[in-house]
């Protein structure tokens, strides 16, 4: 780990084994949001792996309820993109498209807005964690949209 932001990055995120749960090890990223320089460098590492991961083929940066809105936004702006909310069921107005998925100690339910996204669009979904690596991928996939930075076990249903 010789990049430096990558070192700074590092050094913010601390480690909770058996969080919320026995077995799961919990990636606090709250000393990350706390300091501005780790953030700018967490942004910019997210970016330039995008840039080089997918070049301009990205139409937009989706934020994932609620950590990811913190991310999404913030990286949709360093690449010149748009950002659009998943949040939990509920929480949108107007027509949306749900879908639900079993957590390591849970079950949850997302949702978008039926009109966020135009099928075949190009999707980087963003949340704070990937853990099952299933549940950020789904609510994408209802308008069409490909997912484009998501765990290999999904796929777009058009």
């Amino acid at each position: 780990m010789a990049d430096p932001e990558l070192q700074l990055v590092a050094r913010r995120i601390r480690s909770f084994p058996d969080f919320p749960i026995p077995g799961v090890l919990f990636r606090d990223i709250s000393p990350l949001l706390k300091d501005p320089d780790s953030f700018r460098a967490s942004i910019s590492l997210l970016a330039n792996h995008l840039k080089k991961a997918h070049g301009g083929r990205i139409d937009y940066i989706a934020g994932l309820d609620s950590r990811g809105f913190l991310f999404g936004p913030s990286l949709a702006q360093e690449l010149g993109l748009g950002c659009v909310l998943i949040r939990k069921r509920g929480k949108l107005p107007g027509p949306t498209v749900s879908t639900s998925y079993a957590l390591e100690y849970g079950k949850a339910e997302l949702e978008i807005q039926r009109d966020a996204l135009e099928p075949g669009q190009k999707v980087v979904v963003v949340d704070d964690l990937l853990a099952t690596g299933a549940s950020p991928c789904l609510p994408c996939q209802g308008p069409c949209a490909q997912p484009v930075n998501c765990s290999a076990s999904c796929r777009p249903r058009c």
